[in-house]
């Protein structure tokens, strides 16, 4: 009981300090609603990137590979702060001198219209088909299982999960469709901080329990115990190939952190190019202490499970379990609350990014171009309502997934590659022309596609029967034959990339524009850099070099 007065407590709480903050702003217009007056400082920016990111995707994702494949699954943590100095030297400064409120308008205004529409049609289907659905769902069966709401409650698992999607997607509908980006990234850069404190609490008393109240002891044990999961180099079974970090896995870092709508609003919000840059940068140091908060526990959890001491059925319900056994009542419903906010976060993000894309990009530009601000915000929250209640209906049937986070970044590669490959070709030359955009989405889309739900599957299939026919029976064994059948997904990502590049460069070879691409200033934003941000940015990349030296 005095876990759930906890978690209520926390939870109304940050509800009442963002309500308290977004008084003031205008929801009625398109600057006040989807960029939250373009106000937002390096602090609020660095935790609601964070919170935006750090939900239970990752969280619950990527400790359940931990549980299953040790450090190596860091990759997708730590490197996301190379990505993310990217974005901070490279693109944010070229986002604000434009003035943009999403990412396809400067696709329109590189291209043309119907690019833009692609690509904003792109993203939502992405977001409305895998991304919402794999929140709500993740943040369901954490929740689930910290509280133990099927006993609690005397339902089944599945009616329990089914209670926990929608109680989790209507709290976040009202915070991000009727708040707006202010209201999210307020809640966010509170929540960041209760999450960052909890977040570290798991491995701490994790290792205080293995180590017989020694903190060093335990550390000492796990790597005495099982070394194999310290390597961070992974090998061409893993999820992440350590060849795979210098291909496909940098080109999604920098998609998710340079380009997605849904994390790069909020650096499209800050008041200036300099509080962006610096919030980025924040941002990015924290990031490279991730791995602490979502594979640490995830190990943890596989080593006392080992020793009889945890029961976990499925490698996604690891952390859950390790929580519940780990933290006192007190502070189970604290942390419940910062992972409630976590998930409410990624779940706002990604709802207030499809709102903003549907009512700025496809709402106004194809159907009542005359609109007034008001209506356009009116028919975006709108919108948000109906794919909120679409993904709450498809959260629940995910729970056949084998790995959350693995399904989750297959998935995405649909839309993320060809989005990054003419974003890429646009800022880089002034002379290909728009039809290169179309053919690029199109052509990545469905290339993609037939590689991973089609080909991948046959060859895969295929070699396995010949290994089992052959006398090969190990797992170990039948998981290398597996590997060896296709390339790594990320590996076709980069092919992908590279070969759509090549198209695009092709075709504005034989069909350049009549007139060159130039960038012009909107002048609504400062765009003075910070400068000190290519010096920050070089120490966060040496961070992250000796940290794979160290664990290699």
């Amino acid at each position: 009981m005095l876990g759930i007065l906890s978690f209520i407590g926390f939870t109304l709480l940050v509800a009442f300090i963002s309500w308290r903050a977004t008084k003031n702003t205008n929801e009625k217009t398109s600057d006040g609603y989807f960029l939250g007056g373009r106000s937002l400082t390096a602090g609020v920016i660095a935790g609601s990137l964070l919170l935006t990111n750090l939900s239970t995707e990752q969280i619950v994702g990527l400790n359940g590979s931990a549980f299953t494949e040790g450090i190596l699954v860091m990759a997708w943590e730590t490197l996301a702060a190379i990505a993310m100095v990217v974005t901070a030297v490279f693109l944010l400064p070229r986002y604000l001198k434009s003035g943009l409120i999403t990412i396809p308008q400067f696709l329109s205004e590189r291209f043309d219209i119907t690019t833009k529409t692609l690509t904003s049609i792109l993203f939502l289907s992405g977001y409305a088909i895998v991304l919402l659905p794999t929140i709500l769902y993740s943040g369901s069966l954490a929740i689930s299982g910290m509280f133990n709401v099927p006993e609690l409650l005397g339902v089944s698992k599945d009616v329990a999960l089914w209670i926990c999607v929608w109680s989790i997607g209507i709290i976040g509908s009202i915070y991000a469709v009727f708040g707006g980006l202010k209201a999210v990234a307020v809640s966010d850069a509170i929540n960041a901080i209760g999450l960052l404190i909890g977040g570290i609490l798991i491995p701490v008393f994790g290792l205080l329990v293995i180590g017989q109240n020694s903190i060093l002891d335990g550390i000492s044990i796990l790597q005495e115990k099982i070394p194999s999961h310290f390597d961070s180099i992974g090998s061409s079974s893993a999820s992440v190939p350590f060849a795979t970090i210098f291909t496909g896995m940098m080109l999604v870092q920098v998609f998710y952190w340079g380009t997605n709508q849904q994390i790069i609003q909020r650096a499209l919000g800050a008041k200036n190019l300099e509080e962006g840059q610096k919030g980025l940068l924040l941002g990015a140091f924290i990031k490279i202490l991730g791995p602490i908060i979502v594979v640490l526990p995830g190990i943890i959890a596989y080593y006392m499970s080992t020793q009889g001491s945890l029961v976990v059925s499925a490698p996604d319900e690891a952390y859950g379990q390790l929580v519940r056994k780990i933290l006192p009542d007190e502070l189970i419903g604290f942390f419940a609350a910062v992972l409630f906010g976590a998930i409410l976060s990624s779940f706002n993000s990604v709802l207030n990014s499809s709102v903003t894309l549907f009512g700025i990009d496809i709402y106004k530009e194809h159907i009542n171009r005359n609109a007034e601000e008001k209506v356009i915000v009116k028919y975006g929250k709108t919108f948000g309502v109906l794919l909120a209640i679409a993904a709450m209906c498809i959260a629940p049937f995910l729970s056949s997934l084998e790995s959350i986070f693995s399904y989750l970044q297959q998935v995405n590669g649909v839309y993320s590659i060809p989005i990054l490959t003419i974003i890429f070709v646009g800022f880089v030359t002034k002379k290909v022309p728009a039809i290169a955009a179309k053919i690029g989405l199109l052509t990545g889309s469905i290339l993609y596609v037939i590689s991973e739900f089609i080909l991948r599957p046959n060859f895969v299939n295929s070699a396995l029967d010949k290994a089992k026919l052959s006398g090969v029976t190990g797992e170990d064994a039948l998981s290398i034959v597996k590997a060896d059948a296709y390339p790594h997904f990320l590996h076709v990502m980069a092919i992908l990339f590279a070969l759509n590049t090549i198209i695009m460069l092709l075709i504005g070879k034989f069909k350049p524009k009549a007139i060159p691409y130039k960038q012009e200033e909107s002048g609504l934003v400062d765009d003075t850099p910070w400068k000190y941000t290519k010096q920050v940015g070089l120490i966060i990349c040496i961070i992250v070099i000796l940290t794979y030296i160290y664990f290699s």
